[in-house]
């Protein structure tokens, strides 16, 4: 998912913040360190307050990378434990995400 880089330059968090983060999610659990993200930590915390959400996570485990071109991938790496040999699975979802609700 491709997000609205003007966003964050709106938000006063320009390309030289440098937003890149990894959050890996193994049983509904953030199982990497995110703690020097805000903007990963902010994102793993409303993803495991909804309940849905919340749901698909358990028993599961994906990685959310956010990189520099402001591109947001979902993996689910149940993929690769599924096939012998392939690569993880990636869903990725083309699109701008538009919102008056400022994350940080």
């Amino acid at each position: 998912m491709n997000l609205n880089r003007i966003d964050f330059e709106r938000a006063g968090t320009g390309r030289k913040a440098g937003y890149k983060f990894t959050i890996d999610f193994m049983d509904a659990r953030v199982s990497n360190v995110i703690s020097n993200s805000p903007l990963a930590s902010n994102l793993a915390a409303v993803m495991l307050e909804n309940e849905p959400t919340k749901e698909i996570l358990r028993n599961n485990h994906y990685t959310i990378s956010l990189n520099t071109k402001f591109q947001l991938i979902t993996t689910n790496c149940n993929a690769k434990d599924n096939a012998e040999g392939d690569s993880p699975q990636q869903e990725e979802s083309k699109g701008e995400l538009t919102s008056s609700k400022k994350v940080g």
